[in-house]
């Protein structure tokens, strides 16, 4: 996406570019930053950004918004899972833009830029060039290209060097981990799955200009951006007022209860099994299915798609692929193979590990894999000490 911007940046300023349908704007106009509050939903967690051009002599109000994708689009869930999303440029006015905030009473926030009348008018012809046909697409991606980010990308490749973004006002340098924590109920599967689906690649500090991955990032990046030497922004205001969506899952739905419940189970029926000198076939088949499926998914993110944010994920470690095959063998042979012992020693030694690059900071994960961790380790170790003669029930 920078590439093109940039490439349609240059086309502008060598004149190539036919000024003919594009109106010129007058003094009276004004170009602006929106900044819009999260919303209940997983996909509105993080707010979002976008750009409105007005002009009162010209009767013009208009939204150019880098969000919008189409669930229509040919093959679109097959795209989104494998990291080929596209997102599109859109144009509505200002008023339609606002209707859906309004009516999800989530605020709005809008940040006018500083601009000489010149700067306005390339901005505007630059957007209306980006939303031709052929140029409104491009490949989305959660932390370097979305529709928050290319704010950055775009002052930055029309007004070059005189945009500085300063980082005075970040109390300290994140991870982009922690700072998608931050927006995310940690007890959500929404949280959840991010955490298991993010790889080691998002556990790196991101630079002042990364950070505007992210909506409210941005909006507070603006404060501290100049051009040329002096405050970028001329004017702060709030458009639409709501309170802060909080969002909220029922603790009986919740991972830590789901991820505590299984624990408790697991502890009760390995009791039960050391007792009895048994094993329970379905705790050990649903145990090894799940967490080999995880596994097979986690892998194929990893090496089979484009998504960026799945590299390097030692998920792997505890969802280990080679469990989905070991539990058809365990859900159809009454007897446990002579070499799962090994392959159970294997198990813990790859628990230990992640638990190691963890502490070594290599990869963070969600807290609540604790749990899972726990009651995987319990079982494998049960079926260790007992060896291959346990009667399965």
């Amino acid at each position: 996406m920078i590439f093109r911007i940039f490439f349609i940046g240059i086309v502008l300023l060598s004149g190539q570019y036919s000024n003919a349908k594009v109106p010129q704007l007058t003094d009276a106009s004004q170009i602006s930053l929106l900044t819009c509050a999260a919303g209940e939903e997983l996909y509105y967690a993080f707010g979002h950004s976008a750009f409105r051009v007005q002009d009162s002599v010209l009767g013009l109000d208009v939204v150019y918004n880098y969000g919008t994708f189409d669930f229509n689009r040919p093959n679109f869930y097959l795209n989104f899972a494998q990291g080929k999303l596209i997102y599109s440029l859109s144009r509505r006015s200002f008023e339609a833009f606002l209707q859906t905030y309004n009516r999800e009473k989530r605020w709005v926030r809008e940040q006018v830029f500083d601009l000489t009348l010149a700067e306005k008018n390339q901005l505007f012809r630059f957007f209306e060039t980006n939303y031709l046909p052929q140029n409104r697409d491009y490949r989305y991606d959660p932390l370097w290209n979305n529709c928050s980010s290319i704010t950055a990308d775009i002052l930055k490749t029309q007004f070059g060097d005189a945009i500085v973004f300063h980082g005075s006002h970040l109390e300290c340098s994140s991870t982009f981990r922690q700072l998608v924590r931050q927006y995310i109920n940690p007890n959500s599967w929404g949280s959840f799955g991010i955490e298991v689906g993010f790889g080691a690649v998002v556990d790196r500090k991101a630079t002042v200009q990364e950070h505007l991955f992210l909506p409210y990032y941005a909006m507070r990046q603006m404060r501290n951006t100049t051009k040329a030497g002096k405050p970028l922004l001329r004017e702060e205001r709030m458009v639409l007022e709501y309170e802060e969506h909080q969002s909220q899952t029922p603790f009986l739905h919740s991972p830590l209860f789901v991820f505590s419940l299984l624990l408790f189970v697991t502890v009760w029926i390995t009791y039960r099994n050391l007792k009895r000198g048994t094993r329970s076939r379905w705790l050990d088949v649903g145990l090894f299915l799940i967490t080999g499926v995880m596994g097979i998914v986690l892998l194929w993110l990893e090496w089979a798609t484009d998504h960026t944010v799945t590299t390097a994920n030692f998920n792997v470690l505890w969802a280990f692929p080679l469990n989905a095959f070991v539990a058809f063998i365990l859900m159809f042979q009454p007897e446990l193979p002579r070499w799962l012992p090994y392959y159970l020693r294997l198990l813990l030694s790859l628990l230990v590990l992640l638990l190691a690059l963890w502490v070594a900071g290599v990869q963070l994960f969600s807290p609540l894999l604790l749990l899972l961790l726990a009651t995987l380790a319990l079982r494998y170790g049960y079926l260790v000490k007992q060896g291959c003669n346990l009667k399965s029930v």
